[in-house]
């Protein structure tokens, strides 16, 4: 017994210095990368076989040769005879079928697009050419570009950012209802330096170098409160314009700092980004002091609105132009997310249309008359 515990304590008897603590981080990096490498090539020996599964129910012309229920058949016979393997359903049959149809013409296009050449192993093999980058995505992640995508470019996209940037499915839900191909690289922004991993790519995507503001008419000379008031009166079309997840909570939003009423021009909660929106209007085009001002509204609800569960609040100002090499040096320094946008499309009404109605010259009058008449009531009691 005293042996044992001698020899216990002869295993500890060690000098753990600077030397030992880098070596140790070695050994655990190579380890993490193993177990990245298996879990990559596990991925991709199950898309290549998904992929010639799929391609066998093509080429083989399975439904002609076999009848209509065929690929039912083969889910049913796999499932039989792996009870414990999952993926053999019916439904992901169909998926594999149609995977190896959408992709199957353009692995020449995926690996230039890509810039990929390099193929695994495995595909080698089979004399099959499916980039790495291609191998790299889970098969989940894929499903849900096959289902969502409406042509290999924008497949291609989001296959490139999943391999690169690692996206959870989440995330790359989240980022394809946002658009983030069309829209993408939109407003000019600090995200990237600013913002973490995958809040930035999402946050990218619902932003827009220019939104249209065809939906709303005013007058020559406009100035920033005509453009918030007609915004808010056309909040439906508006929030389209934005893109989904916004939820609208008010304008001229007040804030207290320091004993003083400040008033944001609009204030929204982005629901995917779990993160509130500061959006200042400007009737004129950018100027380098509204990128302070942002700043200030953006701390501000940080400190005083948002909760420690949310992201941090993102600005948005959207200005009627903008020269992009100013906005990037007004962020400069900047330690907040925001961006700049502009806009264009508004409709400019004629004169006669800027001139009240005889319905809203009656009403107005008629207002006018009630007012006169509270003043001489109140004069006289």
């Amino acid at each position: 017994m005293d042996n044992d515990a001698s020899k216990v304590v002869m295993i500890h008897d060690v000098k753990l210095d600077e030397e030992y603590t880098q070596w140790l981080n070695e050994i655990k990096a190579r380890y993490r990368n193993a177990q990245i490498k298996a879990a990559v090539k596990v991925n991709a020996e199950q898309l290549l076989f998904n992929w010639q599964l799929g391609q066998d129910l093509v080429i083989r012309k399975a439904e002609e040769r076999w009848g209509s229920g065929i690929v039912e058949q083969v889910s049913l016979d796999l499932q039989a005879e792996f009870p414990g393997s999952k993926g053999f359903s019916t439904t992901n049959l169909w998926y594999m079928k149609q995977w190896y149809q959408f992709y199957a013409a353009a692995i020449p296009k995926l690996q230039q697009l890509v810039g990929e050449l390099q193929r695994t192993e495995e595909s080698q093999d089979q004399g099959i050419d499916l980039p790495g980058v291609f191998m790299c995505v889970p098969w989940g992640h894929h499903i849900q570009i096959l289902s969502k995508c409406k042509n290999i470019d924008e497949a291609i996209f989001y296959i490139v950012h999943c391999a690169s940037e690692g996206w959870s499915r989440q995330a790359l839900m989240n980022c394809i209802k946002a658009d983030y191909y069309h829209t993408s690289g939109g407003a000019i922004t600090n995200f990237s330096e600013i913002l973490p991993t995958p809040q930035r790519e999402l946050a990218q995507a619902i932003t827009k170098d220019t939104y249209d503001f065809g939906f709303i008419s005013l007058p020559k000379g406009y100035e920033e409160k005509e453009l918030e008031t007609e915004l808010e009166k056309h909040l439906t079309r508006f929030l389209l314009e934005l893109g989904s997840g916004f939820a609208y909570l008010g304008r001229q939003k007040q804030i207290l700092v320091a004993g003083k009423t400040r008033k944001i021009d609009m204030l929204f909660f982005h629901i995917p980004l779990n993160c509130y929106i500061v959006v200042e209007l400007k009737a004129v085009p950018f100027q380098p002091e509204f990128a302070g001002k942002l700043n200030f509204y953006v701390n501000a609800v940080d400190d005083l609105i948002k909760t420690p569960s949310q992201n941090p609040t993102i600005g948005l100002l959207i200005c009627s132009n903008k020269a992009e090499t100013e906005v990037q040096y007004a962020f400069k320094g900047v330690r907040t997310p925001i961006g700049v946008a502009s806009y264009d499309n508004i409709q400019i009404k004629k004169i006669q249309e800027q001139l009240p109605s005889i319905e809203e010259l009656k009403t107005r009058i008629q207002l006018l008359e009630k007012e006169l008449n509270r003043e001489r009531y109140t004069s006289l009691h």
